[in-house]
């Protein structure tokens, strides 16, 4: 009997309570956590599984890809793959001829992007809502729409089969997704405090130069996020490549779609099974040099997502 006094004595006292509503909070947390994990690697699983299934296929054999009970790990992993696909590939010179493609559309894009965001967001002109408008229908149009006056329009200048259209589209602010960076720009410039400016012009600073050297410098994070973006999507861009049929040798997106004929022709390799081992490897070695770039950039480019008004 005083062992039951005791604990009903101490069930209705605030010791209890409060113990009680820790351990229930405690418990909820735990769930929360489990819940969040489970959802985590869920998606990461739903998102990641393909290019783990295509880096650890590009290492297979060819008695592992024979073999049925072989899945994700290779009981006798080779190099052959990335040898041969790096050759058919001819590598450093597509890479060379990529990235320089990639990086002249990028600085035009972030140079001229910047130029008409700060425009939209510092200056009043006739018929601004109605040019801001053209910009968001940039956005939300599909390119298809367009491409045939493009391609009409290129070919009457004789610039087909080569990556000029695509350095004068860039030039002229209506390159690949010109619309997305003109926002994601007009957006920052007007988060930043008009008092930057007005100090500048009392200095004596013309318009020129307080874009240039003032407020460009102020929206490096909005200029790195741009450069992430214009760099992924111009570097694996084949729609653009296809309509203006820039050559096979000039961009590695372009060799990677022929990499299985080029296999299948020079090397006599006609099981189509073993030629999907050489297009993994083809697909890895493509992705290589754009990861390094996100990988560097990473924390900027998060940053810069923030802060321009494009989340949330």
């Amino acid at each position: 009997m005083k062992i039951m006094d005791k604990w009903l004595e101490f069930r209705n006292s605030p010791r209890f309570e409060d113990r009680k509503g820790a351990a229930v909070k405690k418990s909820k947390n735990l769930l929360l956590t489990v819940l969040q994990v489970i959802l985590i690697v869920g998606i990461s699983y739903v998102i990641l599984s393909p290019v783990i299934g295509i880096v650890s296929q590009s290492f297979f054999s060819d008695s592992d890809s024979a073999n049925p009970m072989v899945f994700t790990i290779p009981m006798n992993p080779t190099v052959e793959r990335y040898v041969v696909s790096f050759q058919q590939l001819k590598y450093p010179a597509t890479l060379a001829s990529t990235l320089l493609y990639t990086i002249v559309n990028t600085l035009l894009q972030v140079f001229i992007c910047s130029m008409v965001g700060y425009g939209f967001a510092r200056f009043d002109f006739p018929g601004k809502k109605f040019f801001f408008a053209c910009v968001v229908v940039m956005i939300v149009v599909p390119s298809h729409t367009i491409m045939l006056p493009q391609y009409m329009t290129f070919r009457s200048m004789e610039l087909m089969r080569s990556t000029w259209p695509m350095y004068i589209l860039s030039a002229c602010g209506v390159g690949l997704r010109s619309g997305l960076f003109i926002y994601i720009f007009n957006q920052f410039f007007r988060g930043l405090p008009k008092e930057i400016e007005e100090a500048a012009f009392v200095d004596g600073a013309g318009t020129a130069y307080t874009y240039l050297c003032i407020m460009l410098v102020n929206a490096i994070p909005a200029v790195i996020t741009v450069t992430v973006f214009s760099l992924v999507w111009q570097y694996n861009d084949m729609f653009y490549a296809k309509l203006f049929q820039i050559p096979n040798e000039a961009l590695l997106a372009r060799m990677l779609s022929t990499l299985q004929n080029n296999v299948a022709a020079n090397l006599k390799i006609m099981s189509v099974r073993l030629q999907k081992l050489f297009v993994n490897a083809g697909v890895v070695l493509v992705m290589l040099p754009i990861l390094l770039i996100y990988l560097v950039l990473q924390k900027r480019f998060v940053e810069g997502v923030e802060r321009s008004g494009i989340v949330g």
